[in-house]
């Protein structure tokens, strides 16, 4: 963790973020730029599909994770091999950092049957459970006790050292399974990071319709676990935030519950046109574009010029086009021919023969 200390008040961990010695300040620079070119792959990634889809290429919905990749970015970036993630929709910057490949997610938006998912199931569903990166289940607050069963299953086994964390948004904070996960993972002191997107709207009812509480980080208190609240659109603020309670959840200190203040920047698909935003958010502080208040940050502290960071979109974009023109060279799944099954189903399947 560089420059941060935890303060103690009132149950709840708040984040002092300083900018440490020259030798810190040198590594997070690596650790910023990484980032930054994450979630510019990320945000020119989702472009892609958002036009892709207004094209007709890609059945089924496409949502777009504008205006969180700083908060998503951190999230994937602060865990390590052995630990588990279980993203949601706008995840697409936390999915490439955690281990995911441009290739896989276009060949699952695509349908191909070479992607992680064989051409099945929602694109929002892909991932690899073996390597701890959970497909998604869409029933909102549902991932959060999967992380749980994860992180139990692991002390049963006695594997030590690792981390869970879970993305959800404000709206998720109303479900039944966010109490029922967060109450558990406190009672048994889970080294558990749940991240809360508050990007103000759960789909088009606003916060006000959704909690009566100042901040969703009061919360933390009434479970009993550790909070922290951050700006969702300051790439430095989340990835130092992450670090610290990674680090904390790491070494025993019990569930962390982060709230990230942001907003979407686009609707809540692309089918949606977002008229019940109230323009007054685009205004505030909250309503700037992390991607663009990286690059300012990057230009302020000399870490990288005008003609590098057109040459890192280029980049980008020429990986997203191959990724998408080998895609669609792979052509759709034969039903007559494809012998995929589930992960613990192939021997119930017909005419099965275990060799």
């Amino acid at each position: 963790m560089i420059g941060a200390k935890p303060h103690k008040f009132s149950g709840m961990v708040q984040t002092v973020v300083d900018r440490g010695t020259v030798g810190e300040v040198l590594s997070f620079r690596e650790t910023y730029l990484k980032a930054y070119r994450g979630m510019l792959l990320a945000r020119i990634l989702d472009e892609k599909f958002a036009s892709l889809y207004r094209g007709g290429k890609i059945h089924g919905g496409v949502f777009l994770g504008k205006g969180q990749e700083a908060l998503s970015i951190a999230t994937g970036m602060s865990l390590r091999k052995g630990d588990v993630f279980a993203p949601l929709i706008r995840d697409a910057a936390g999915r490439l950092a955690f281990g995911e490949t441009v290739l896989e997610a276009v060949r699952t938006y695509l349908g191909s049957p070479l992607g992680p998912m064989r051409g099945r199931d929602g694109n929002v569903h892909r991932g690899r459970p073996k390597d701890g990166y959970l497909p998604m289940v869409s029933h909102l607050g549902a991932m959060l006790s999967v992380v749980n069963g994860v992180l139990m299953a692991h002390r049963f086994k006695g594997i030590k050292g690792t981390v869970g964390a879970a993305s959800i948004g404000d709206g998720g904070t109303s479900t039944g399974a966010f109490h029922e996960a967060l109450n558990q993972a406190a009672v048994e002191k889970l080294p558990f990071i749940l991240v809360v997107a508050n990007n103000q709207y759960a789909y088009s009812t606003p916060n006000s319709r959704q909690f009566a509480c100042e901040s969703l980080v009061d919360k933390a208190i009434g479970y009993g676990v550790e909070g922290h609240t951050l700006e969702g659109n300051n790439l430095a603020e989340c990835l130092k935030t992450l670090q610290l309670a990674v680090a904390r959840a790491r070494n025993g200190h019990g569930p962390q519950l982060i709230v990230a203040d942001l907003l979407r920047l686009c609707g809540h698909g692309e089918h949606d046109d977002s008229s019940y935003l109230d323009s007054k958010w685009k205004s505030t502080p909250c309503g700037r574009d992390c991607l663009q208040l990286a690059e300012e940050y990057l230009f302020q502290q000399n870490w990288a010029k005008a003609e590098e960071l057109r040459q890192w979109r280029g980049e980008a974009t020429n990986q997203v086009e191959e990724a998408v023109a080998t895609a669609q060279r792979e052509g759709a799944p034969d039903p007559y021919t494809e012998e995929w099954s589930a992960l613990a189903s192939k021997h119930l399947c017909e005419g099965y023969n275990e060799k």
